[in-house]
């Protein structure tokens, strides 16, 4: 609780995986992908309940065996490639809801972004307090500079933007991007035309801590980050 507002972290994770089967419960220095998530919200100064949304009974177990709630399996139609994740939490707010447990926070927290900390959880939710509840994004340093981006029409590159590229390397605007790590957002707020992508408030996460799990090589990148000098594995 933060003040008197009751928040919810939600970690949707369904059992479907293309790129790493079972990947929210693969083993990542010791333990399951989603474990470092849950573990990381359950230590949280602000978090009232950690809720994970799934399709999947193997990931319903170990989420409960790890402390996260999970009292109900998400329906097949919101568990597809094709879902969106803003359906998922419209969804578990509205059983919440029926059940009589009532939020006024939702801070979204993909199991995928394993590296994410608890201080950064709740330097977010200070921010989303002291923004007057304006939605919040984690982003972190773009590593590419959107004047070195082109797309190819036809056969000839084109710039992204219209700014001229002959601006020096250093000169050359901050940007940041969308790590997918921390999204806040009032309850009042979640309705089926929200984009969590397009929260207005940004949170800036170090680059290290961003790694989001889609290949083996996302997850070999997270392991040794782990075994690095802010967090040590399970051994």
């Amino acid at each position: 609780m933060y003040q008197d507002k009751r928040i919810l972290a939600i970690i949707p994770a369904r059992g479907g995986s293309k790129g790493i089967p079972h990947k929210n419960i693969i083993n990542l220095c010791g333990k399951p992908l989603i474990a470092h998530t849950i573990g990381a919200a359950k230590q949280s100064a602000y978090i009232d309940t950690v809720l994970v949304s799934t399709d999947d009974v193997d990931i319903q177990r170990v989420s409960e065996d790890y402390g996260a709630s999970v009292p109900f399996l998400r329906d097949a139609k919101i568990a597809s490639d094709e879902a969106r994740t803003i359906s998922v939490v419209v969804d578990a707010v509205n059983r919440l809801q029926a059940i009589g447990q009532n939020f006024d926070t939702v801070v979204l927290l993909q199991p995928t972004s394993p590296l994410r900390t608890t201080d950064e959880i709740d330097v977010a939710i200070d921010v989303f307090f002291q923004n007057e509840m304006k939605g919040v994004v984690s982003v972190n340093v773009a590593k590419v500079s959107p004047f070195l981006l082109r797309t190819i029409k036809g056969s000839q590159l084109q710039r992204i933007i219209s700014e001229n590229s002959t601006i020096r390397r250093q000169d050359m605007p901050t940007y940041y991007e969308v790590n997918g790590a921390i999204y806040i957002n009032a309850i009042s707020d979640i309705t089926e035309s929200l984009s969590f992508n397009d929260n207005p408030i940004p949170y800036i996460m170090n680059r290290e801590h961003s790694v989001d799990i889609d290949t083996w090589d996302d997850l070999d990148e997270a392991e040794k980050l782990l075994k690095g000098d802010f967090i040590l594995c399970d051994e």
